[in-house]
């Protein structure tokens, strides 16, 4: 069989299929396992923590935890429910032990400064996300009735009360209300439409998720 036949042989296998030669011995393609669901497994733990320095340590912790209990995958479920299962219980205790924190008052000064660093510190791929979500936003508050917009951005965006911001714009408060509601709903509409593009998953970070699952499998053997 060609090389390039043998590929989409082994890229069309099914997951039960999959999961049945890793547990025979082909440990290689459990890259293949990691490829296809890396990105949901990102959505979801990122959804969950927030902190996007956090995702592809706990990513590779549920890869690891998933082929050490590859065996106990019984097909009852569809395998990326299993691993979106194990995914999402590597980020709850993640943000449990992160709660074993002093509370923000007791803590010296020096350590709370430790801390805003460490919230500030961005990577350059969760900037260009972040610059391209909020692009998204603009466009999607743009396209809104002008009355609406400006209860969005008084309300939302500069956070003023309804009192506030029915003062400013000189209607009653229930009329701020109203008009507020029918933004979010025209929002969600939109945003719903775009929302398959959100957390972005390069290849670069795919890479980094497999390379680092296999160089903790190998220093386990």
């Amino acid at each position: 069989m060609a090389k390039d036949a043998l590929a989409d042989s082994i890229e069309s296998l099914s997951d039960e299929s999959l999961v049945d030669r890793v547990l025979a011995g082909e440990t290689a393609l459990y890259e293949l396992v990691m490829r296809r669901y890396n990105r949901q497994l990102y959505r979801v733990i990122r959804a969950i923590v927030k902190n996007d320095r956090d995702v592809e340590d706990i990513m590779q912790e549920a890869y690891i935890r998933a082929l050490q209990h590859l065996a106990r995958f019984e097909g009852r479920s569809r395998l990326s429910t299993w691993l979106t299962r194990i995914a999402i219980n590597e980020a709850l205790a993640r943000l449990h032990r992160a709660e074993r924190i002093e509370e923000w008052d007791a803590m010296p000064e020096a350590r709370q400064h430790t801390i805003a660093s460490a919230r500030g510190a961005r990577d350059p791929e969760s900037d260009a996300s972040s610059t391209e979500l909020a692009r998204l936003l603009e466009r999607s508050i743009e396209r809104l009735p002008a009355g609406y917009r400006a209860v969005v951005v008084l309300r939302d965006v500069e956070e003023l009360s309804t009192a506030e911001a029915a003062d400013c714009l000189s209607i009653s408060e229930d009329n701020v209300r109203t008009r507020l509601h029918r933004a979010h709903a025209l929002l969600r509409k939109e945003l719903q439409a775009i929302a398959k593009d959100a957390f972005p998953f390069p290849a670069t970070r795919c890479d980094r998720v497999v390379s680092g699952v296999w160089a903790r499998v190998t220093a386990m053997r």
